[in-house]
């Protein structure tokens, strides 16, 4: 009898522990279900607040639009044209004489249009603004947004961020007109990368007779190891469109500090 009843305990105590673990395993599932569904709900938040500055757009439209480029997709097989839709929807303006290029020079060149309204980065566009600094992916059989867990820029080419960078670069260098202005890094070997988003895609969507001049600031420090006359400029130089003249100035960053912070001072005695 003793040993019957505590088969019985036995079983009792199993019953208990496996539904114990059902459980917990049901509460896991749930919080973690709760927690990517907020972070969803934060990178929503996060692009719709961004995107409601600009007076006039239909956030939601662009939103939609977006979302299609990546969600339910496998995160390494995002190309570009598949944010051919949410360009459309929030297509760039064309702003001659004040459009603004950078490689390697990020920093620089928004400390300055940050103080002087003359010049236009792909940052400042309505897109470029939204997604700045922002990491997003999708998953095949989800309809959610992820922002943890998506590929670096380097870890697969047609991940999702760089392929919208990429995308809206190439929108950004096609809304080119008149006189462009690049910043480059005077501070590297060669400041001048084809590789670059600005080298690779940027530079090649300026076409003749829509864009007159290419200038290039060359952002230089104290000890710059670079000038104008750099084998890797003379590369830009010979690249462009017949018909695109080419200028170089090599500008020290304090020179640049210095000008931003003078209100008097216009864009163009910067260089």
């Amino acid at each position: 009898m003793e040993s019957g009843l505590e088969r019985k305990r036995g079983r009792r105590k199993l019953i208990i522990a496996v539904i114990l673990a059902v459980l917990v395993v049901v509460v896991i599932a749930i919080i973690l279900a709760v927690i990517l569904s907020r972070r969803d709900d934060d990178f929503k938040r996060e692009f719709m607040g961004r995107c409601q500055k600009f007076k006039g757009a239909n956030c939601r439209t662009i939103w939609d639009a977006f979302q299609q480029a990546y969600v339910n997709q496998d995160p390494c097989e995002v190309p570009p044209e598949a944010y051919d839709p949410v360009i459309a929807a929030a297509p760039m303006e064309s702003a001659c004489n004040t459009l603004m290029f950078w490689s390697k020079t990020k920093d620089v060149v928004h400390h300055f249009t940050g103080k002087k309204d003359c010049f236009r980065t792909v940052e400042d566009s309505l897109l470029g603004s939204v997604l700045d600094g922002l990491v997003w992916c999708g998953k095949k059989g989800s309809n959610e947004t992820f922002t943890t867990g998506c590929p670096g820029w380097t870890e697969c080419e047609k991940n999702p961020v760089r392929s919208f960078w990429n995308r809206t670069s190439a929108a950004f260098g096609d809304s080119a007109c008149g006189d462009v202005t690049v910043m480059l890094n005077g501070s590297l070997p060669a400041p001048f990368d084809e590789r670059s988003i600005f080298g690779s895609i940027e530079v090649k969507r300026f076409t003749s007779p829509k864009v007159k001049a290419l200038n290039v600031v060359l952002v230089t420090q104290e000890n710059f190891v670079t000038n104008c006359t750099n084998a890797s400029l003379q590369k830009l130089k010979m690249g462009l469109d017949e018909g695109i003249s080419y200028g170089c100035s090599e500008v020290p960053d304090s020179q640049l500090e210095a000008c931003a912070s003078d209100p008097e001072k216009p864009c163009g005695a910067c260089w």
